[in-house]
């Protein structure tokens, strides 16, 4: 039955989750996070118990657990050198559609009453230790390192594509080549930055205006900003009988009650901006740097596709080994993604050069 296959995979995920959180804990030494380790690995512990009944029930045979050796040693390897904070978050984006999948399941109807309350717990505390890994990742930057990831990846990108084109027209002429990669590959990291910094300033500008309204109306009107509260918590699908007890409980806590309507923006603009720029520049170099040293394009532009295809590979296979997801099916994913850009964007070059009749010496 198909619904067995998905307990069995349920099941040996939650077993090797248990593991890994297990070792992890061992080769930790900081005591929070060694605590926190240990108090995920006894929740999937507990989550693949569950899950073992269920097949025991069916008259299943439980699977051994499937433990990637490697995995683990490359973990507890990392773990000596990087914050295991950083190498949970990538763990975490491997399993991010856990919850979706135990929620599918939950509305299936596979389980009986019992069951499907602790299959809810289930989901909730994976929610929770989500959570937890969140709110630990924010402190050390983690989103700073994903956001870095994703700038160089459109300066990877976006100047291959651009230096691919004008090596279709510039053969003979690397250096020009080189050139205009720079130019448009310092323009884009402005225009990054730029962007950055306006769009963080302005959602502060417009947090800081909507704070001043609603401390006003809180001084002025109680009772009109618990009404706005009952109308956000009503968008947000809650249940109104539900909405009603929440929003008494509410009167005369205006403090928590502004904190709920206005979200803060703690990111610093021009940090922001900074960061996001120099990430782009870092992906510019890759592709634009082998024409400043050939003696034409048609060398220069494999080069390029090298270097790129090397750094998108390094950068998709820590990603597929921490994650857990297929090595070769994530680089052949990006890289094939890359070739087509490539090769598109040298076919437009042809046709540009053909279309002006631009020289291929000039």
């Amino acid at each position: 039955m198909d619904f067995l296959k998905q307990v069995k995979s349920f099941y040996i995920a939650e077993i090797n989750d248990y593991i890994t959180y297990r070792e992890l804990a061992k080769a930790t030494k900081d005591k929070e996070l060694k605590e926190i380790f240990e108090k995920i690995s006894l929740m999937e512990l507990e989550h693949s118990k569950f899950w073992k009944s269920i097949l025991r029930k069916n008259k299943v045979e439980i699977p051994k657990e499937k433990v990637n050796s490697f995995r683990l040693k490359l973990l507890k390897f990392l773990s000596k050198f990087i914050n295991p904070i950083f190498i949970i978050s990538f763990l975490e984006a491997g399993e991010s559609n856990a919850v979706k999948s135990y929620y599918q399941f939950l509305n299936e109807d596979f389980l009986n009453d019992g069951d499907k309350e602790k299959l809810k717990k289930i989901i909730v505390d994976e929610l929770e230790h989500e959570s937890i890994f969140e709110k630990e990742a924010e402190k050390f930057g983690i989103s700073n390192i994903r956001d870095f990831i994703l700038g160089m990846n459109d300066g990877l990108v976006e100047i291959l594509g651009v230096i691919t084109g004008m090596s279709a027209v510039y053969i003979n002429n690397p250096l020009m080549v080189a050139m205009s990669g720079l130019i448009v590959g310092v323009a884009g990291s402005l225009s990054m930055g730029i962007g950055a910094f306006i769009s963080v300033k302005s959602q502060r500008q417009v947090n800081e205006a909507i704070r001043e309204k609603m401390e006003i109306l809180l001084n002025v009107n109680p009772k009109e900003a618990l009404k706005k509260l009952k109308e956000k918590l009503i968008n947000s699908d809650i249940p109104e009988n539900l909405v009603d007890d929440i929003v008494k409980k509410f009167e005369g806590k205006e403090n928590i009650l502004k904190g709920l309507l206005i979200k803060d923006i703690e990111e610093n603009e021009i940090k922001s901006a900074l960061f996001t720029g120099f990430a782009y520049l870092v992906g510019v170099f890759f592709p634009v740097f082998p024409f400043f040293f050939v003696p034409n394009s048609l060398i220069g532009l494999p080069i390029a596709i090298i270097s790129v295809g090397i750094v998108i590979s390094v950068v998709a296979t820590f990603i597929s080994v921490l994650s857990g997801i297929s090595i070769k099916k994530k680089i052949l994913e990006m890289i094939s993604a890359l070739l087509f850009a490539t090769i598109v964007s040298f076919g437009f070059g042809k046709l540009m050069q053909y279309v002006f009749g631009v020289e291929i010496g000039e």
